[in-house]
């Protein structure tokens, strides 16, 4: 059984009061827990929930914008202050090791360099590749959403359970693809109708032909919250069980 928290399934611009992108995922296949992205908010996001933030064995991220990986420099720090000893894998698309090193160089400057008691080793995933992680099998797809560096749409193998993961992007056939018979998709729904360049909208998941088993949206802006959607909608806090 694969037991999802959405510690954060906000916006980057904090709508409805709600944290940035930060999925929690745990298994008793996994020897720890994993993340889905790790938003700049993730740290309170995860303490709010009631999850320990150095329990987590493994971050994927979709795209590196600040909404989805700025949180790492403080998991990071966090797991060196508090005394971590296992190591921190990371996954995200090609250019993650650079940018995570010039994102904690700009937040604190000489904390890229520092010795700690704990790994962090970055692996890059290329879309149309599947690579195995801290247990999960992951199979990237691309994302059509501009961040310096390929984005990426995820369908994570956790144990049993197949959850594919939208990341923020525009529709594309590679969202039908990657969430194919699929236990649960989680989906970016940032407008309702109104077409956002490189966004997902909840028109476009209607419009489309989903075979996912349940789909559980995301990334809501004001003009989603408060909307009866066709799918179930995330708060800050949900649990679900796979």
């Amino acid at each position: 059984m694969t037991t999802v928290t959405f510690a954060g399934c906000g916006d980057a611009f904090g709508s409805g009061g709600r944290f940035q992108a930060c999925i929690h995922l745990r298994d008793e296949a996994l020897a720890a827990p994993v993340l889905l992205d790790c938003g700049a908010t993730s740290l309170t996001a995860l303490r709010q929930a009631g999850l320990d933030p150095g329990e987590i064995g493994a971050v994927f991220v979709s795209h590196l914008h600040g909404d989805h990986f700025g949180g790492l420099p403080f998991l990071i720090l966090d797991g060196q202050f508090s005394g971590r000893a296992a190591p921190l894998l990371i996954a995200g698309p090609p250019g993650t090791a650079q940018r995570l090193t010039e994102a904690m160089e700009c937040l604190f400057p000489g904390s890229a360099q520092v010795r700690r008691r704990f790994n962090v080793t970055v692996t890059e995933l290329s879309p149309g590749h599947m690579q195995t992680v801290a247990g999960v099998t992951a199979r990237a797809f691309q994302a059509r959403h501009p961040s310096g560096a390929p984005a990426l749409i995820l369908r994570l193998a956790v144990g049993g359970t197949v959850i594919a993961y939208t990341g923020d992007t525009a529709w594309t056939p590679a969202i039908a693809a990657a969430s194919d018979q699929a236990d649960l998709l989680i989906a970016e729904a940032y407008y309702w109708d109104k077409p956002v360049p490189h966004h997902l909208r909840h028109a476009d998941l209607t419009e489309h032909e989903i075979t996912a088993r349940r789909v559980i949206l995301t990334h809501m802006s004001a003009d989603m919250l408060g909307r009866q959607t066709v799918h179930e909608a995330a708060r800050d806090g949900l649990v679900i069980r796979l």
